[in-house]
């Protein structure tokens, strides 16, 4: 199943993340492992996640892989993303307000309950918590990135069932979004 990538959704999620954790500014590897808890926890809880971003297996657990690149100014919507948030070596900065209008009263929930789960969690320790996920050993090679499967990610959770459900939805978006040029 394949989702399409929502820029703005995924900027005003961590926008979410930043305010409500450690005073607008974390570490950029904590931001990617929350913003990717919480698109694991709403691929089930709703049937989509909140990026759509694809998904790499890399050293340090599961990464949003636009979204990385987007933080590393290695993708045409870095500038976009850099009136908002600032990065400042392995450190991500909030520095204006993207606003919310992109994301559900749910969604917003669920990064703040991810956000609140995670407080007392060290950064390493949250890396040690996504080598954890079945997801991740399943796809996991050194020294490459490989992606996960949204599939995979469901069938971690015990949700495999609604594969076929979740799929149709997907491509009924991902074709209205082409349609649409929706770039958010």
């Amino acid at each position: 199943m394949k989702f399409s990538f929502h820029f703005q959704k995924t900027l005003q999620a961590a926008s979410v993340i930043l305010n409500s954790d450690r005073g607008k500014r974390i570490s950029y590897l904590r931001l990617l492992k929350l913003l990717y808890i919480a698109d694991r926890e709403m691929l089930v809880a709703a049937g989509f996640p909140i990026s759509g971003d694809r998904i790499c297996a890399m050293k340090n657990g599961p990464v949003l892989s636009r979204t990385y690149d987007i933080i590393k100014g290695e993708n045409s919507q870095a500038g976009e993303w850099e009136k908002f948030i600032r990065r400042d070596g392995y450190q991500v900065e909030l520095i204006g307000e993207p606003g919310r209008g992109q994301l559900s009263r749910g969604e917003i929930a669920k990064l703040n309950e991810v956000v609140e789960r995670h407080h007392g969690v060290d950064d390493w320790d949250l890396v040690e918590q996504t080598h954890a996920l079945a997801e991740w050993k399943k796809n996991f090679r050194e020294g490459t990135s490989t992606t996960i499967a949204w599939e995979d990610v469901l069938e971690a959770q015990g949700k495999a069932e609604l594969k076929s459900g979740i799929a149709k939805d997907a491509e009924a978006m991902h074709f209205l979004d082409n349609l649409f040029e929706d770039r958010r």
